[in-house]
This record gives structure tokens, sequence and C-alpha cells, in this order.
């Protein structure tokens, strides 16, 4: 996959992330670029919830929205 192909991908769950964690601004998501660890740091810190929720929350997430993108990359 190229760049191109990785930065389209990362726009589209841009999306879907904002609407799941409103919290999160362009700017943490800029920052974050797909980075499954920092996705979860920020997720944490906006919302105020411990390590364990903000996972339970990505996974139930993950469920819902099936990617392999955080696998990958």
């Amino acid at each position: 996959m190229n760049q191109d192909q990785l930065e389209g991908n990362w726009l589209q769950l841009k999306g879907k992330i904002k609407e799941q964690w409103g919290k999160l601004t362009d700017d943490d998501l800029d920052v974050i670029a797909g980075k499954r660890d920092q996705l979860l740091g920020r997720i944490q810190e906006r919302h105020g919830l411990s390590k364990e929720e903000a996972e339970e929350q990505f996974k139930a997430w993950h469920e819902r929205n099936p990617t392999n993108f955080f696998e990958r990359y």
C-alpha cells in the first residue's frame, strides 16, 4: 500500500473516530496519524477515561467499524 492510499484510509477513519469521540480535535487526529497507542492516549486525555475504559471503547468501536488499519500501521 502506498502513502497516498494510507493517507486516504486515515482520512476516512478520522471522520468515524470524530463521530465516536467528539472531543478529539483535528489537531489531535493529525498528531495521531493512525497510531493506535496515540489514539488511545488522546481518548483517555480528552474524555477523562482510564486506560482500560479507553481500550474497551476502542475495541467496541473497532468491532462496529472493522478495519485492519491499526493492525498494519
